[in-house]
């Protein structure tokens, strides 16, 4: 945790930031406690504090960079941050709000709060295997299965479906409970207008205590194991995109067995323009499906393709007209459902079998340069500038 507040400036740029965080109410113990955390007990919180399994969010982050600073330093001993200067004003009002508390009691405060913090990131017991519980609900989620069908239906329409954190979680739970389920094809859908507007910008304001090196790690090792899941889905996955599609909601569209679209679908790769690099195997499914020359205008330039180009290029299996578009659709996969599934899965593997190596190593390599990318001034710089034109509409 030393120089903990060099990296949390660096993390929290504050082109990330709409308008200033609220310091939240610490709700600390402010009174001497009647035992006092040594300082290797304090030593040990601040290690525990990178295994952590969840994110405790900002809130809880913003605690304990004022307890450690209160901690190590005492009562806040620094000039006030300007009024711009969003993201350090927020930790400055953060450690100041500690007022006079002891190094002691920082020390035993901090100490409590990371052993809640660590009780409740702990497993649930062994009670079950992991293959045989119930799959987490999720507001942003929703999974069913009729007629030999398993959807998969992102549920964020006033967010246009933009992919959260844990939405790559819970897709990938879903994906593996699908692949074991009776089903025989599983679906990719999108509730209201869109299909999915790729990953949410802010998550980049949700970084780990470890700061922006910590999220990167991370994050690239989640995009991997989500592209792994499409890699290696044992049955027939289809997309049905019922509306425009963004970012990783494109690129992995190349591991789907059949893609399906309105007429209204567009379909946007806008990487370069983040400071991003191509994600989700499309640096090698792309040009294999539409040629090298059409798939760097897509990954490069960002071209936005109309669904009848897609489909042109082999990225989309049919086109629907939009007002027949579900109808249509799912009278088709109704009928595939009824196919004997085991010939389906077999005749997917011989399809798939010979390329899954690739595509394993395709994945590890974007997910690398991807983890370098987000770490880029370049990258930091586009998405703040991004997120501030998004500001002002």
């Amino acid at each position: 945790m030393a120089g903990l507040a060099g990296r949390f400036a660096r993390c929290w740029c504050s082109g990330l930031l709409r308008s200033p965080l609220q310091v939240p109410a610490l709700g600390l113990h402010m009174g001497s406690p009647a035992m006092q955390a040594s300082q290797k007990d304090f030593n040990n919180a601040v290690s525990q504090v990178k295994l952590l399994k969840e994110d405790p969010g900002n809130e809880v982050k913003l605690k304990l960079y004022a307890l450690y600073k209160q901690a190590t330093e005492g009562p806040c001993n620094v000039p006030k941050p300007g009024m711009l200067d969003f993201i350090n004003k927020t930790k400055w009002d953060a450690w100041n709000a500690l007022g006079s508390l002891s190094k002691e009691a920082a020390r035993q405060n901090y100490v409590d709060l990371v052993s809640r913090l660590s009780a409740s990131s702990e497993s649930p017991s062994p009670e079950a295997p992991a293959a045989d519980r119930k799959q987490p609900e999720s507001d942003s989620l929703v999974v069913t299965s009729e007629d030999g069908i398993t959807t998969i239906r992102l549920n964020r329409p006033a967010k246009k479906n933009a992919l959260t954190t844990q939405m790559y979680h819970d897709i990938i739970a879903a994906l593996q409970a699908a692949s074991r389920d009776e089903s025989a094809i599983t679906v990719l859908t999108g509730s209201g207008d869109y299909y999915c507007s790729g990953n949410d910008l802010t998550n980049f304001r949700n970084l780990p205590a470890d700061g922006l090196e910590e999220m990167a790690r991370s994050g690239a090792a989640l995009l991997r194991d989500f592209v792994n899941c499409f890699i290696d889905f044992p049955k027939p996955l289809v997309a049905v995109v019922n509306g425009p599609a963004v970012g990783i909601s494109v690129t992995v569209l190349g591991l789907f067995d059949v893609v399906y679209a309105t007429d209204r679908a567009t379909f946007h790769t806008p990487f370069s323009h983040l400071g991003l690099s191509p994600e989700g195997c499309s640096s090698y499914t792309f040009p294999k499906i539409m040629g090298s020359s059409k798939a760097a205008e897509m990954l490069l330039f960002g071209k936005k393709l109309t669904a009848q180009e897609a489909c042109a290029q082999g990225l989309v299996t049919e086109v629907f007209p939009d007002s027949t578009f579900q109808k249509e659709v799912w009278a088709r996969l109704k009928a595939y459902s009824k196919l004997p599934p085991n010939a389906m899965r077999i005749s997917k593997q011989i399809i798939r079998n010979r390329e899954k190596e690739k595509l394993h190593a395709v994945n590890a390599e974007e997910s690398s340069v991807l983890r370098e990318r987000w770490q880029s001034d370049e990258c930091m710089n586009a998405i703040a500038s991004f997120l501030s034109r998004k500001a002002k509409l």
